[in-house]
């Protein structure tokens, strides 16, 4: 096949380029060129702004696109009106952020999307990006009705994340002799691999497959502790976890997700965010690696690449290290 993607140099788009080279695809990426301009010496690279001029693209043929770069309604909208002259397939990489409830597990594929009031809005923020991204979605199917392919991943992990939201267990469990880590070791826990991802994607081109997927994993359901002592016995078996209490986390401003990345306390409407189906992408083939897998290349990926660098997202060494002692001290008084 001839794929062009929309992006291409950074974490999924990197792994989506490897993945499709190394099955024999001839791949075109269309970005800024801001970003790892040096890599994929291999590959033919397009420059140009999805926000302006996408003029480039013109007069091309590809037999698919994959789009992993769109936010706003608008610009996709724009893309897949020019490409629908020049490609058969559109693939749009959404998300599981565009349901409208997450109070109950098991959500599928036909569930209800989010809305905005104003659909005008472009402003990408933790409150509109699942709507904006539901929008993009409506875009594609009214350009390409007949030709969409719609993927909406889990939170995606792996070598090259940007994020640090599964990163930060591995570095901070491998450099630190005690660690702060959630009460509730029952509280489910979804992600997919991005070569995972990827896989899944270009199988589906491969085999012209057209429709809405939820592609997060693992096959079988993870819950946080299985996911830390895991994450311990790979990387660091000596260090200590010390569990603390959701209300505790609240009363000190500790943020879920954010602080305490991929955890979600039970009784936030949320219960369904890290429990979605994924029975159907599993049905048309969707494999996952095993999690150790994920953990140690992650890890090893991270320490070539920055050690020592401070992640984006979790506690800082010393918000943790303020947190121990209170947390200490509190049991003691």
């Amino acid at each position: 096949m001839k794929l062009l993607i929309l992006g291409g140099t950074k974490f999924l788009g990197r792994h989506l380029v490897e993945e499709a080279m190394k099955r024999g695809h001839e791949v075109t990426i269309f970005t800024r060129g801001k970003t790892n301009g040096a890599i994929f010496d291999n590959v033919e690279k397009l420059k140009g702004d999805r926000d302006g001029d996408i003029s480039i693209l013109k007069g091309r043929k590809w037999d698919a696109v994959i789009d992993t770069s769109g936010y706003v309604p608008r610009i996709v909208k724009e893309s897949a009106t020019l490409l629908s002259t020049t490609c058969k397939v559109y693939t749009f990489i959404s998300s599981i952020s565009v349901y409208k409830d997450f109070s109950h597990s098991g959500i599928t594929e036909d569930a209800e999307v989010a809305t905005l009031d104003d659909e005008s809005v472009e402003e990408i923020t933790g409150e509109t990006y699942g709507a904006l991204k539901a929008l993009c979605e409506q875009e594609v199917k009214k350009v390409f009705p007949e030709g969409h392919l719609i993927i909406r991943p889990g939170l995606i992990v792996g070598p090259y994340d940007p994020t640090d939201r599964f990163t930060y267990w591995p570095m901070r469990i491998g450099g630190g002799d005690e660690v702060v880590v959630p009460e509730d070791k029952d509280a489910p826990v979804q992600f997919i691999d991005a070569r995972d991802l990827s896989c899944f994607i270009i199988q589906q081109l491969e085999k012209k497959t057209i429709g809405t997927f939820q592609v997060t994993g693992p096959k079988d359901t993870l819950t946080m502790g299985e996911f830390l002592d895991e994450t311990k016995d790979l990387i660091n078996p000596s260090v200590k976890f010390t569990s603390v209490e959701d209300d505790f986390f609240e009363e000190n401003g500790i943020q879920y997700w954010k602080d305490i990345p991929l955890y979600i306390p039970k009784g936030k409407n949320m219960d369904g965010f890290s429990a979605v189906n994924i029975e159907k992408a599993i049905q048309y083939g969707l494999t996952c690696r095993p999690i150790s897998e994920t953990i140690t290349d992650t890890y090893a990926w991270k320490n070539s690449e920055s050690p020592g660098e401070e992640l984006v997202v979790g506690l800082t060494k010393s918000k943790e290290k303020e947190i121990l002692e209170l947390w200490k001290e509190l049991k003691t008084s």
